[in-house]
């Protein structure tokens, strides 16, 4: 007995999925290395998990700002941002990784340290994010180059 037919994706629908992955494959392979390489005791403060989504929460916002003071969201500027945005990016920063930290730092009754790191994680990556915006989208007076001979 054959399965209902379904119809292949179009090709076009296949290159912004294969940025995301090919990007996701990057920023995980990063991360996972940084956090092997600079792995945290039991009981201290996530130090490479924090910098990670502290600089992951920064880059993404300045990387869509500075995207999008320069044009709408399509042709290159879009396949920069699923590729590095939502590939890279995506794949770089682990909020699954920091929640497990602070549950793990909890259970170990490291309530104090557990509580700052949740909390301080939280606000430090929105205060990236915020000031990643406000610099990416900084817009350079360029000239114009119908403008220059006038």
């Amino acid at each position: 007995m054959r399965g209902p037919d379904i119809p292949s994706p179009p090709v076009s629908a296949l290159g912004p999925v294969l940025l995301v992955l090919t990007g996701g494959a990057v920023g995980t392979l990063v991360r996972a290395v940084l956090e092997d390489t600079f792995a945290a005791g039991p009981g201290e403060w996530p130090w490479t998990t924090f910098a990670i989504n502290v600089s992951g929460s920064f880059l993404l916002g300045a990387l869509v700002s500075a995207l999008a003071a320069r044009g709408d969201d399509s042709g290159g500027r879009r396949r920069v941002r699923l590729a590095g945005g939502t590939g890279v990016l995506g794949g770089f920063t682990t909020y699954s990784t920091f929640i497990v930290e602070v549950d793990e730092l909890l259970r170990d009754g490291a309530l104090g340290l557990g509580t700052a790191y949740a909390l301080g994680s939280v606000v430090t990556g929105v205060l990236a994010a915020g000031l990643g915006v406000l610099l990416g989208g900084a817009r350079t007076t360029s000239v114009d180059p119908d403008e220059a001979g006038r």
